[in-house]
């Protein structure tokens, strides 16, 4: 290659590898796998080498990924945060001891392995032993400031414990990374599949754009987990051990959430043997876990070796190649979900993936067939993403027959013929049929499903036979249900239709909650319907509400839990005629949900007073200390006025405490509340 092509080459692929960087780093939606990625990058850094004339500090191979994103403040790392280098090869991992052996003049070296978690990286910086900052890796030198959201993580303590034997320093950074379960991973994919929604991906993209929502409430819906394992920088710096071994048990010690397993190697055939062990059991982990990284105990050592501009040279991420296959695509299904949108899905010919048989897989939408030109009749690439969901990464085009021609998406819905519409700034096409018959049979599916009203007797089958005999067009309809037409569906049917006709009757007097939870409203789960049924309780008062009855301020959350993506979702829901008209017809129907119960006030401390509470509190949430508040007399109010009485004020307290000081209200911390409390 001439030099001339070669500086075309290079900066062909700077720019595919920045674009990647982009929808990897700050949209968290990646269009290649990482092995892809790991490829074309590892190609841009051979030229590199091959023509140093055009080497670069600004090229992707000199520096780490940013992942800073609009809508965060920023903060500087006080000890940067590099990347890791990493290695699909056996041989370059051996070869990485070897290098290690030279420059530190040593034969004999002893390693830490761990499993490599796939989420978000992390630093934590506790001062005095408390939580003050949470920072993303950004750039390296400086990250998204993400402390209000990492504290919606229950497994996260505020404040470290110290011991005799791990005592806390001064000031200490702490790295890790945020990811989520494979269980809540599956949770939240299930709640999409109903709504008819694209499934996510895999945990990680999940996690790291969960981590970067502006919305704290929405956050706290999805449960994110975060592991530690990693130092930053420390004040007293000799407080921290001498090995990477050693750390790992300060961590635990001090009451962090730590990988749950290590290997301590000496050399590399260990090491070696360490990482096929955790290739054989990693899959019986939590989380995703896509290899594992291998670095120098001794931290002695760690600091002799030294790093690059990018990343430690006394580290290496073996990264595990994701198991794929080439299989036939048969056919492509459309799916419509709960809330008419259309999803397909590929029919293979089935394929041993990871474990298991493979015959379907998502094509997520229909952008993503034309992307990838996707043809029914095509030899396609699958692979299981995060290893949960089967999905089509391409097409092998040597083995594209002449026959097989682009794929037309239907124009209109595969179950009741309507035109599909595309609303503004969505990729998804949808059903705008409020009575197609699928949509029917998922929302009366989720109305009657053990989690919202749970009516015994409402299964699958049962409401695809009530549909289909026309007789449910709507929820609405299962109150006007008759008993001489459930009898003709067939001999000895009046005991278990009987049954079925009380436990609809019985549902008319449900927890409120259940009843908003099963109207299947966008991002509205179950504790988030509690949280409405429990402010405004009734469901007119709801569908009636206004948007500064969810949002007061400078953007403020009224109900706690409630932020602004999901009130805007719940007003949505209310302004289309349809979703009005069933209140209504639930009302006329005898439908009386049952209001949550307010206890008494068993004391009077604070009768006629007025408390706004922000921020989060050291030993309570917001909400126990409201229940408290309300237990004495007092009331708990969304928005501070002249009319409040106390700001009740936590760490990372928002407008709502600048309001309280420009108006002159008295604010508290928690402290005071409690000696308020027990005041005779």
């Amino acid at each position: 290659m001439t030099p001339e092509a070669a500086q075309q080459k290079i900066a062909e692929l700077r720019a595919e590898v920045a674009r990647h960087d982009e929808l990897y780093h700050r949209q968290a939606q990646p269009e290649v796998s990482d092995f892809d990625y790991d490829q074309l990058k590892r190609a841009l850094a051979d030229l590199e080498a091959q023509f140093p004339q055009f080497a670069s500090g600004e090229s992707p191979t000199e520096r780490v990924g940013d992942d800073r994103a609009e809508g965060f403040e920023t903060y500087r790392h006080r000890q940067p945060m590099q990347s890791l280098d990493n290695t699909y090869s056996e041989a370059e991992l051996r070869e990485f001891h070897a290098r290690l052996g030279r420059v530190l003049e040593r034969e004999s070296l002893d390693y830490v392995i761990e499993p490599k978690i796939d989420g978000l990286a992390v630093s934590l910086t506790y001062e005095q032993g408390r939580l003050v900052r949470a920072v993303t890796r950004g750039n390296g030198v400086e990250g998204d400031d993400v402390t209000v959201n990492i504290r919606t993580i229950k497994s996260l303590p505020d404040k470290l414990k110290s011991a005799a034997d791990a005592p806390v320093p001064e000031v200490i950074e702490i790295r890790g990374e945020v990811y989520m379960t494979l269980a809540e991973f599956a949770r939240i994919n299930a709640e999409r599949e109903e709504e008819g929604a694209a499934l996510y991906a895999n945990p990680r993209n999940l996690a790291a754009g969960t981590l970067k929502l502006l919305d704290r409430a929405e956050v706290a819906a999805r449960q994110l987990e975060i592991v530690l394992y990693g130092l930053g920088y420390c004040e007293p710096g000799n407080m921290i051990g001498e090995t990477q071994s050693g750390f790992h048990a300060l961590v635990r010690k001090w009451g962090l959430p730590t990988v749950e397993k290590i290997w301590t190697a000496h050399g590399i055939d260990e090491v070696w043997a360490a990482v096929q062990e955790l290739d054989a059991m990693r899959h019986d982990f939590s989380y995703a876990t896509d290899g594992a990284v291998v670095k120098l105990n001794p931290i002695k050592l760690q600091r002799d070796a030294g790093s690059t501009s990018k990343a430690p040279r006394w580290a290496m991420a073996y990264k595990f190649a994701a198991e794929r296959a080439e299989t036939l695509l048969k056919g492509i299904t459309i799916q419509v979900g709960r809330t008419g949108v259309l999803t397909p899905v590929a029919e293979l010919e089935p394929v041993q993936l990871a474990g298991t048989t493979v015959s379907r897989a998502t094509l997520h939408n229909r952008d993503e067939i034309a992307r990838k030109d996707i043809r029914i009749g095509d030899h396609v690439y699958v692979e299981k993403a995060g290893e949960i969901i089967p999905v089509v990464l391409g097409v092998n085009a040597a083995k594209r027959a002449p026959e097989c021609v682009p794929y037309a998406f239907p124009e209109r819905c595969p179950v009741c013929a309507t035109l599909v519409v595309q609303l503004e700034g969505e990729v998804a096409l949808r059903c705008p049929n409020y009575e197609c018959p699928v949509q029917v049979r998922r929302r009366v599916q989720h109305f009657a499903s053990k989690g919202c009203l749970d009516i015994d007797g409402l299964g699958s089958a049962m409401v695809d036979t009530l549909v289909d005999k026309g007789w449910v067009r709507s929820i609405a309809d299962l109150y006007r249900l008759q008993r001489n037409d459930l009898l003709t569906l067939g001999k000895s049917v009046e005991k278990s239709t009987d049954n079925l006709l009380a436990a609809i009757a019985t549902s008319k007097h449900a927890e409120l909650w259940r009843v908003i939870h099963g109207l299947g409203i966008t991002h509205v789960g179950a504790a988030a319907a509690k949280d409405l049924a429990k402010h405004f309780g009734s469901l007119e008062a709801l569908a009636a509400a206004k948007y500064e009855d969810f949002i007061a301020g400078k953007k403020e959350s009224v109900i706690n839990g409630i932020g602004e993506t999901m009130a805007l979702a719940i007003l949505a829901y209310f302004q289309k005629p349809e979703n009005a008209a069933l209140v209504r017809e639930l009302r006329a129907l005898g439908v009386e949900p049952a209001a949550p119960e307010k206890s008494a006030p068993t004391g009077n401390r604070f009768a006629g007073k007025t408390f706004v509470l922000t921020g989060t509190l050291p030993t309570m949430t917001r909400d126990e200390a409201g229940a408290k508040i309300e237990a004495e007399g007092g009331k708990v109010s969304g928005s501070v006025s002249k009319k409040t009485s106390f700001v009740l004020a936590g760490e990372e307290a928002g407008s709502k405490l600048d309001k309280a000081r420009t108006l002159g209200v008295t604010v508290i911390d928690e402290a005071e509340f409690l000696r308020m409390l027990s005041a005779e």
